[in-house]
């Protein structure tokens, strides 16, 4: 069933556009479909319709209706799970590489939100209009690790809050090309789409958004440095992006790393080990772990022989 919410802009959000203004209430909700319900109606200011470019005044009465979610045309698949955390509102899956998180072309089946799907049945966000387990950020299908999934919109929102704020802790193990001199150090460097590769992600200032990665050197090996990472923001392929740019790409990345790929790996030697988050109903930290899968610590072992 449709949802209405009722809120007062408060001075933060004088003088921005509606469609602005909407999209930033929700929190994950983007701004093309901030501008689908003010269009179809869903979206009253003092009661009374207003278009995507209205400027909203402090003490603006808005309401905004979601409609129903549809429902997907992504099957549900018996695909087992590693699941490291769950309740009613939320789960953390341990997901493996080589494991796509969205279906996408070439990608229909066999995918986490299928397994999700077949897992969670009824219990699915709809932040964004449509039914789908709500997957508040992502890892690539060659990473390796922790993902949380919101099993309901008050968990989604909450989560994706934290995110936003910086206040979800997300801890990453990997190996990367060269031997990073100093033992801890920071990347500040905005991320958006490479110019001429749009597939692939890129430094630039173009239309780019900040990013922040810190490291930490756990040990040396020859030509390689394991190293523990926390991410600040979250961008698409941030530390992958980030490590390159400071010359020490992470082993195994065909896309960022060198052109002879070492193809043991079967993709990037990058793992998400730790999750962190203020329960979005008790308040309570949370803190979920995962031990270095067998592809990581087989190639440690490796870089110890030699």
């Amino acid at each position: 069933m449709s949802k209405t919410f009722l809120f007062t802009a408060d001075e933060a959000r004088a003088a921005h556009r509606l469609d602005v203004v909407v999209a930033s209430y929700f929190s994950d909700v983007t701004r093309s479909r901030a501008q689908q319900l003010i269009a179809q109606g869903d979206v009253l200011v003092g009661g009374k319709a207003q278009s995507k470019n209205y400027k909203v005044k402090a003490g603006d009465r808005i309401s905004i209706r979601t409609p129903e979610p549809k429902p997907v045309d992504t099957a549900p698949e018996d695909i087992p799970l590693d699941i490291r955390y769950e309740d009613e509102d939320l789960l953390v899956v341990n997901k493996p590489k080589g494991m796509v998180v969205h279906p996408a072309a070439g990608h229909e089946s066999g995918t986490l939100v299928n397994a999700l799907l077949h897992h969670c049945g009824a219990s699915l966000s709809g932040i964004n209009g449509e039914l789908r387990p709500g997957i508040v950020h992502r890892i690539d299908k060659d990473t390796s690790g922790l993902l949380i999934v919101a099993k309901n919109d008050f968990a989604h929102q909450s989560l994706a809050r934290q995110i936003k704020a910086h206040s979800f802790t997300r801890e990453y193990e990997a190996v990367v090309y060269g031997n990073i001199k100093e033992d801890t150090g920071t990347v500040d460097a905005p991320i958006g789409r490479h110019p001429p590769h749009r597939k692939k992600q890129a430094v630039t200032e173009k239309h780019a958004r900040p990013a922040v990665t810190h490291f930490e050197v756990l040990e040396r090996y020859e030509g390689f440095t394991h190293v523990r990472l926390h991410l600040e923001t979250g961008r698409t392929h941030q530390i992958r992006v980030h490590m390159a740019h400071i010359g020490h790409p992470v082993a195994g990345d065909a896309v960022y790393g060198p052109k002879k790929v070492i193809t043991s790996l079967g993709g990037q030697c990058l793992h998400a080990r730790l999750i962190g988050f203020e329960h979005p109903r008790s308040g309570r930290y949370v803190e979920v772990e995962s031990e270095l899968p067998d592809y990581f610590t087989a190639f440690l072992k490796k870089l110890k022989k030699q």
